[in-house]
């Protein structure tokens, strides 16, 4: 699996087209123009995951804000999940993101326990819950995953702690 950024309107229609059709965003009623939207955001990178040349998914990161290093969404198509493929992306995304920040965060709903499952596999642990913050009835649980403190990544000046 390789990674790109997207640069295409293609690559935008594609990753935007996935979101509004996949959980978790369809509970999160994320439509097609909402999603085309966030692709958009000038504040995120996106990526494009790719297999033998094939897109089989996305991410969303964002590296300015609140939570710096925040993974705003990951997707991997239907056809290529339960293949590693998922865990693949998010091993990239975290070497590219523990290079520049100590702490990797994202939300992940309440009705999607799986995804909690597959994250907390992986070393992210559950620091948050923000109840009825999407939609009313639901929670998002905030994660995070970290290799120091803040300080500690400072001090070090970038290099791993």
């Amino acid at each position: 699996m390789t990674l790109y950024q997207i640069a295409t309107e293609k690559d935008k229609i594609f990753c935007a087209s996935l979101m509004a059709s996949y959980e978790p965003w369809v509970t999160l009623q994320r439509s097609f123009e909402q999603a085309f939207k966030i692709i958009n955001d000038p504040t995120s990178e996106v990526y494009l995951a790719k297999h033998d040349d094939q897109a089989i998914g996305f991410a969303i990161i964002k590296l300015k804000g609140a939570f710096v290093g925040y993974i705003q969404s990951i997707l991997i198509i239907k056809d290529f999940q339960k293949q590693g493929f998922g865990k693949q992306l998010i091993r990239e995304l975290e070497t590219y993101m523990f290079s520049k920040y100590p702490n990797i965060f994202i939300c992940v709903s309440s009705f999607n326990p799986e995804a909690l499952k597959f994250y907390n596999s992986i070393g992210y642990e559950v620091i948050g819950e923000l109840t009825d913050y999407i939609i009313k009835g639901h929670s998002e649980f905030l994660l995070r995953k970290s290799i120091c403190s803040i300080n500690e990544f400072i001090e070090k000046k970038g290099n791993i702690c």
